[in-house]
């Protein structure tokens, strides 16, 4: 059978036909390069038809010029390799500043037409497209997520190399290119992210390469691994399990042709052993590194100091063109170096030869199907939580463990497609029932390997490492491709990776406006070890500030949610693996708890969000004279103690228990998907009696919250004041105020100043009463280092 190609394709061999590997290389680099350098500059004239003027130059220069050489040298051969061995490919960008480099390929290769359908290729879409770069409405000056083809936009330099490898993850056929430039290199969580092959099955998983840029320069200063020899990189590299290929770009491209085979067979071969069934033993992975001047290819010297080559080049390389005729006159001159009418015709169309270079269909790396992770995500087949739910409100139990249970039948559930990011927690944090159904996973040998902690070459879901930025970009590289995740941490180390956070959940707003970007799956974070129990860890463990960073993202993206029982909890952490595009922060502590509710109570209450507990209240809640409502585990047993107290010892004071799982419902309807309407909320807290709320986290939280509410001047709030110590769980309540004994003194206190004449005529001796069972209490912590039994034995009545 004759197969008869397309005349797009017919056209394409021609053009490789006609021209050389080598030299169709150098032309499609010169013609990114162009690309690249006139989206900086140009307003008009974007073919250079007539001589460059000030009119043809964009008022504010903007965007990053030193990178992008190297990028578009590492595009082109990439496109080389996907060609050559039709690979499923595609690239993660660390310097993601070098945005014009990424659009000039993105642009030549087709992918930025299939989106945006004004980007033709010709004259009238290249004007378009050099125009709108750093243009309002247009690019901005970094990948963001209207860019196709990118999971990482490189704004925060630091964690491009760990997603690359979370996106290879259980995609067995995939290799992600991952550039990372020596600026971002010198951050901690990159030096990290060079151990990730430890943790990546080749038979299960696919593969990265590494590519380490090095054009010597940061904004103003020479970087790090820029001045380093060849000798020591490849010492250093060598160490982290890497076998090293340094090119030099400026001797041309058959150099980085050859590394990138190499590279590509070395990977082939491995991962061929691996699934053959002989484990690899300490592998050396390629990896690539490019070193190139900086602002390679552009203008050499101006005004008597070297631009190529040095940081000046970083930016903009001459920045005042309007007003300078001699940087105008080099602009002009840098730009028609790269003989732009050799690379389009009068029409504006790339020359054939640039277009015979690019990959097609989903092989182009823009076009990559998991990149568009909302595409090609699958819901979770989720278990019923019944089966792992508390029957026995009576006991006393850890609320974590039955949330362990669930996902230990979640991973059985989905062994493809969910995975655990643990800081090295998990056992700590009493997630050890997930390794009834997987493992941890790690690839090196250890020494008398343990088989409870460690899978030798298997593909346990667990992935523990004692960094929590390697966790963070791990999850978002695994559900950006389309997965799903959860990662648990100590409450006091998340905060470590809040601007990670801040920078994904930009990500979701911008992906948000696309219509072409499908939701993913949610980031979810169990934040538990929280600071009510660390007292035995002592102050540095004792931060609940992750809260606060969570409230100011925007609202169609941020959950907070802390449930009060281990059945709050499992519908919680449900409900969270089923959401899309949203970041979820479920806050529980692990120690043993009182369980108040049934499932269908708990079921009923997180529905809501808030609601009053009758069974708690004086005559279930009727006509308050104070509302006592807990948000939080442990703020919420202090206030069930202090209910009991009132109700059983100062039964004229009416009392009305409310409880809060679902922070936000605290904001008004108008303000979040999950805010509660005036009606509702009066509903709840009354329209006139003080409310006491004993919150989890700092007392700025909750004021935030309910800034702009109707009479927020009724509402006082307890919590976290940055008191604490090595001591013991209820001497953590006292520093901080909201033990149940405070709680008791406070409602009295607001009764009697709100008009109750029965506890007023007894309030000094009420108050000198429970003063002094406080006092008594913290002398016995001081004399037994332990609670007295009157608190660890605590039960509702």
């Amino acid at each position: 059978m004759v197969l008869q190609l397309s005349e797009e394709e017919s056209s394409r061999q021609l053009a490789r036909q006609k021209m050389g590997e080598k030299e169709a290389l150098a032309l499609y680099q010169r013609a990114t390069n162009y690309l690249a350098a006139a989206q900086i500059y140009l307003q008009d004239n974007v073919l250079l038809k007539e001589p460059l003027q000030a009119k043809h130059i964009k008022d504010r220069l903007l965007g990053h010029w030193g990178t992008c050489p190297g990028i578009n040298m590492i595009y082109a051969h990439l496109n080389r390799l996907i060609v050559r061995h039709n690979i499923d490919m595609f690239l993660v960008t660390g310097p993601g500043h070098g945005a014009p480099a990424n659009l000039a390929n993105l642009y030549l290769e087709g992918t930025l037409q299939q989106f945006y359908p004004e980007l033709t290729l010709n004259e009238a879409g290249l004007e378009h497209f050099i125009k709108q770069f750093s243009w309002p409405g247009g690019f901005p000056s970094h990948l963001y997520p209207g860019v196709p083809g990118t999971i990482h936009e490189g704004g925060e330099l630091g964690y491009a190399l760990a997603t690359a490898f979370g996106a290879a993850m259980d995609n067995p056929d995939l290799i992600v290119a991952c550039i990372v430039g020596d600026g971002e290199a010198e951050t901690g969580p990159t030096a990290a992210a060079w151990h990730s092959y430890k943790f990546l099955n080749p038979v299960d998983s696919g593969a990265v390469l590494p590519i380490l840029h090095l054009n010597g320069y940061k904004i103003s200063n020479a970087t790090i691994y820029g001045t380093m020899s060849d000798a020591e990189l490849v010492r250093l590299f060598t160490g982290y399990g890497y076998k090293v290929r340094i090119v030099q770009a400026t001797q041309g491209d058959a150099r980085m042709a050859q590394a990138m085979e190499d590279s590509y067979q070395e990977i082939h071969r491995l991962q061929q052993i691996a699934r053959a069934g002989n484990p690899l033993t300490l592998p050396a992975w390629p990896m690539i590194i490019l070193r190139s001047p900086k602002g390679w290819t552009g203008i050499k010297t101006l005004h008597g100091k070297r631009i190529e080559g040095s940081h000046r080049s970083h930016q903009v390389p001459a920045n005042n063109v309007k007003g300078d005729p001699l940087a105008l006159e080099a602009v002009e001159k840098w730009l028609r170096s790269y003989r732009p009418e050799e690379l389009f015709d009068e029409q504006g169309r790339p020359s054939p030869v640039l277009l015979a270079l690019n990959p097609q269909g989903e092989k182009r790396m823009g076009s990559n199907k998991h990149t568009f992770g909302g595409r090609i995500r699958r819901d979770l087949d989720l278990p019923d939580i019944q089966q792992c739910a508390v029957t026995d409100q009576s006991q006393v139990s850890s609320n974590i463990e039955p949330a362990a249970r669930y996902l230990e039948q979640v991973i059985a559930h989905n062994p493809q497609t969910f995975r655990i990011f643990s800081p090295d927690e998990l056992e700590s944090n009493l997630l050890g029932a997930v390794l009834n159904s997987t493992s941890r996973n790690y690839q090196w040998p250890v020494a008398a390997e343990p088989s409870e902690y460690v899978s030798s070459r298997a593909e346990g879901r667990v992935l523990e490492v004692l960094s929590e930025h390697m966790c963070q970009a791990w999850l978002q590289g695994y559900i950006l491709t389309g997965r799903h995740g959860l990662f648990p941490s100590y409450e006091a180390f998340l905060t470590i990776i809040a601007s990670m956070m801040d920078q994904y959940a930009k990500f979701l707003k911008m992906s948000s406006t696309l219509s072409w970007r499908l939701p993913v799956a949610s980031l979810n974070y169990l934040q538990t070890s929280t600071l009510w129990r660390q007292e035995h860890n002592g102050f540095s463990h004792q931060n609940p500030g992750f809260i606060n960073t969570m409230l100011n993202k925007k609202s169609s993206a941020s959950r907070v949610y802390l449930p009060p029982d281990a059945n709050s909890l499992l519908y919680t952490l449900q409900q969270c693996l089923q959401d899309t595009d949203t970041i979820n922060l479920i806050i529980a502590e692990k120690r043993a708890f009182p369980q108040w509710l049934s499932l269908p109570a708990a079921i009923a209450h997180c529905r809501a969000g808030l609601s009053v507990w009758r069974w708690a209240s004086t005559d279930g809640g009727i006509d308050p004279d104070v509302v006592l409502a807990g948000i939080g585990d442990n703020p919420t047993l202090e206030v069930m103690a202090a209910a009991q107290i009132l109700r059983t010892e100062l039964p004229e004071l009416r009392v009305r228990v409310v409880n809060v799982v679902d922070l936000f419902t605290l904001v008004p309807a108008t303000e979040h998907p999950h805010g509660v309407d005036d009606t509702l909320f009066e509903g709840v807290f009354t329209a006139h009696c003080p409310i006491i709320i004993n919150f989890h986290g700092y007392p700025s939280a909750v004021k935030q919250l309910l800034f702009g509410r109707a009479h927020s001047e009724r509402f006082f709030i307890n919590g976290y004041c940055e008191e604490g110590t090595t001591t013991t769980p209820f001497d953590m309540q006292v520093c901080n105020g909201t033990d149940r004994y405070h709680l008791v003194m406070q409602a009295v206190r607001l009764a009697v100043a709100s008009g109750h004449q029965q506890i007023a005529v007894r309030m000094s001796e009420i108050l000198g009463r429970y003063q002094s069972i406080l006092t008594e209490h913290r002398s016995y912590i001081r004399q037994y280092g332990k609670d007295p039994d009157s608190i660890t034995q605590w039960k509702w009545n």
